[in-house]
């Protein structure tokens, strides 16, 4: 790399550390307390005068909690989808209230379970429940579990699935996922060299029990 191929990238990443620190509202004293440097020190990274070492990158990344990444790639922080507005919260709770008492509603006819049975075990007013099917007042979550509890349906069910929040959701609920898994298949996964096999074990898991025997039939026939 060039002296002028040092200054470019001084100066990028100088913009993606000032993008990432605006976009989490910390101060430049606040990030340079994290990482242990002068606030002039932090200044001069942001403005591309000098570059952090990348244990210094990685304390301001855990700092931010933020991806690490974020510094090698093109975008900033700031292309992200802004967060939702109070007003935009406050219709998305209405319309997720009206949808989970619609759920309700519908689960309920499906397992043929009455109004008046789900009043009798949980002890809430017909009158109110019916409020709730038709979303006209939200539920809360314990009265909700044992409404649930009553018809049979797992709280699962009725998560936001394609909203923003939904969204949100399942993403963490993936990442989630992804750390449970055992040490050794998370690196094998995060190894890009790995990923035509993870694709064909894609493949091999959506054939039926016949097709895999005949790959599994050719398999043989090649190996003998």
């Amino acid at each position: 790399m060039t002296n002028a191929q040092i200054t470019i990238r001084e100066k990028k990443l100088g913009l993606l550390i000032r993008d990432a620190r605006v976009a989490e509202r910390r101060s430049i004293k606040e990030c340079a307390d994290a990482i242990g440097v002068k606030p002039g020190v932090f200044r001069a990274y942001e403005e591309g005068r000098r570059a952090p070492s990348l244990p210094e990158l990685e304390a301001l990344v855990y700092f931010l909690k933020i991806s690490i990444f974020q510094f090698w790639g093109n975008e900033t922080i700031s292309d992200a989808p802004p967060p939702l507005e109070v007003d935009d919260v406050t219709r998305l709770i209405g319309l997720r209230q009206r949808m989970i008492g619609a759920l309700i509603r519908q689960e309920r006819t499906n397992k043929n379970v009455s109004i008046r049975q789900i009043a009798t075990d949980t002890g809430i007013s017909q009158s109110r429940l019916k409020s709730y099917e038709l979303g006209e007042r939200p539920i809360s979550v314990p009265e909700l579990e044992m409404i649930l509890s009553v018809i049979g349906v797992p709280m699962e069910t009725l998560f936001d699935q394609s909203g923003p929040v939904g969204q949100w959701l399942n993403s963490q609920r993936a990442l989630q996922k992804f750390n449970e898994l055992p040490e050794d298949i998370q690196n094998f996964v995060c190894q890009p060299v790995n990923r035509p096999y993870l694709e064909l074990a894609m493949k091999l898991s959506s054939m039926s029990r016949e097709k895999l025997r005949s790959v599994a039939e050719g398999l043989l026939d090649i190996t003998l």
